[in-house]
């Protein structure tokens, strides 16, 4: 007898799957998780994905997707750069773990070559030779992910440490910074207590990081141009 394809769409597997990536993280998702949720056998996700890897894909093509569909400018390539690490940055927050779906992933998707292609019409019109135009991009986007990412992990520790100790994270690090010599942690004690390591993960943050970027291209470009 022929089996008969289950009773679930993609779209289904794909919101099912944003959901379990919020709650529990790329590191416990699983085929079998995700089936467990949608009321499924886990070989019932085979019918629209040949393997966990083939999701992924499914799933970072569909944030190339928002990109595109939320990027808007006109301008020369700065403010296009500018603009569209915003929006990156904006999407990835909006879907759990896309960041590390992203760096994951492979260029086999319709939306993610799309996106590519993108990001090098920003620096096309500039005097820039192909190669560095795709270290541009490159550049910019491994910027982008590491923002997104290293915020995402800074808050998973310090959800865990206040899950498994009584006492704030900021306390223990300034009784540890106390216990150190101006030598060895003074500037870091001073930044620390000034709230400075605050700014990490912030827009202002970011913003600047992207500024030093732009800088370096806008420089790279004028000396090219002597």
């Amino acid at each position: 007898m022929k089996k008969q394809q289950p009773q679930i769409s993609e779209d289904k597997i794909i919101e099912a799957s944003w959901e379990l990536l919020g709650e529990e993280g790329i590191e416990k998702f699983s085929m079998r998780r995700l089936a467990t949720r949608l009321g499924i056998q886990a070989p019932s996700l085979y019918w629209y994905f040949k393997s966990k890897q083939d999701l992924y894909q499914r799933l970072a093509n569909h944030v190339s997707k928002m990109i595109l569909k939320e990027f808007h400018s006109d301008g020369d390539w700065k403010e296009q750069l500018t603009v569209l690490a915003v929006t990156v940055r904006s999407v990835l927050s909006q879907y759990p773990c896309s960041t590390q779906l992203m760096m994951m992933t492979l260029p086999h998707e319709p939306d993610i070559i799309r996106f590519t292609n993108r990001m090098l019409l920003c620096v096309e019109s500039t005097t820039l030779e192909q190669e560095q135009k795709m270290q541009v991009v490159t550049t910019l986007v491994n910027y982008i992910y590491y923002f997104v990412l290293d915020d995402y992990q800074h808050e998973r520790n310090v959800s865990a440490i206040m899950k498994d100790q009584e006492t704030d994270p900021g306390e223990e690090v300034t009784r540890l910074l106390n216990s150190m010599s101006e030598s060895d942690a003074g500037l870091f004690r001073r930044m620390f207590t000034d709230g400075l390591f605050n700014l990490m993960g912030s827009d202002r943050s970011f913003e600047f990081g992207l500024k030093l970027i732009l800088a370096g291209i806008e420089q790279v470009i004028k000396e090219q141009e002597k």
